[in-house]
């Protein structure tokens, strides 16, 4: 398997991960891959602030307002699948914004975090520990005969260590003509091409899995889950490139991040190759 960059860990340990190639589907991976059980200690830093609800820095102040407009974004995403049931799955819930929206919108809501800093947040949010776990074999265990008719990943399945195992579970949770939300960044958009090794969103080695459009719907369809529709999100590339533009130059440069981030959306207007794309993925039978 040839290899298509060399990524440095820019956030906890400055070590180098190749980005090879998969021998089945345009798609990267990260390697060597950290083992399961000590890929915990790569999310221990401060600037890892999608487990905290810091707002200290300029670009946490960013992340911060942009989340607050994405969450509204999702919630009305999703608004025209509640059936009766009303049963929604949020794999990967962080700090619990997203969950909190969509339980005042009426959903039943199960959460997943495996970082406990972040479970705790999303349960003090929340006000119910019962419905925050740990995985989705702990979901799987809890909900027997349950199914949801909404699961979302929001910037998730790129970080689980078994990807095949991971979409077969989500499968067997998804109820028939349920909806899968899979957001994830996008290794063929003109602001990856442009940073190369200094690209935010290849994030080595947090991020194990580096996917184009054709990945997703072809990794997705084997389990019976087929694509409907694709949403770019705009606000991405220009948070990508700024931090991008930090790993590159040492320093912030905000017009260069801009610069970037419009081209690289007004450019995936017309290739559909934007930073991140959200992935909507019904169940059907086959």
């Amino acid at each position: 398997m040839s290899v298509y960059l060399k990524c440095k860990d820019f956030t906890v340990s400055n070590e180098v991960f190749e980005l090879k190639k998969h021998k089945e589907f345009d798609m990267l991976f990260t390697s060597p891959q950290p083992l399961t059980e000590d890929l915990g200690a790569y999310y221990k830093s401060e600037k890892y602030i999608s487990h905290t609800d810091a707002s200290d820095h300029f670009i946490d102040k960013v992340y911060q307002m942009v989340k607050k407009i994405a969450i509204k974004s999702k919630v009305k995403s999703i608004k025209t699948y509640k059936k009766e049931s009303k049963n929604l799955l949020d794999v990967g819930c962080g700090t619990g914004e997203f969950l909190l929206a969509c339980k005042n919108d009426g959903w039943n809501v199960v959460g997943v975090e495996p970082n406990p800093a972040a479970k705790t947040l999303t349960i003090s949010k929340i006000k119910n520990k019962n419905i925050v776990f740990d995985s989705l074999e702990a979901v799987k265990k809890a909900s027997v005969n349950k199914k949801f008719d909404v699961i979302t990943m929001w910037h998730v399945l790129e970080h689980v260590p078994n990807l095949v195992e991971t979409i077969k579970t989500l499968s067997g949770l998804l109820s028939e003509n349920g909806i899968l939300l899979i957001a994830v960044p996008n290794f063929k958009s003109f602001d990856a091409v442009y940073y190369k090794e200094y690209w935010a969103a290849f994030d080595v080695p947090r991020h194990l899995w580096h996917f184009s459009r054709t990945a997703i719907e072809s990794l997705f369809m084997k389990e019976g889950m087929f694509l409907s529709k694709y949403r770019p999100m705009w606000f991405d590339s220009f948070y990508v490139s700024m931090l991008s533009e930090t790993h590159k130059r040492g320093k912030s440069n905000l017009l260069m991040a801009f610069i970037i981030g419009f081209y690289s959306n007004l450019k995936g207007v017309f290739t559909k190759e934007v930073s991140s794309i959200i992935y909507f993925l019904e169940k059907k039978e086959v």
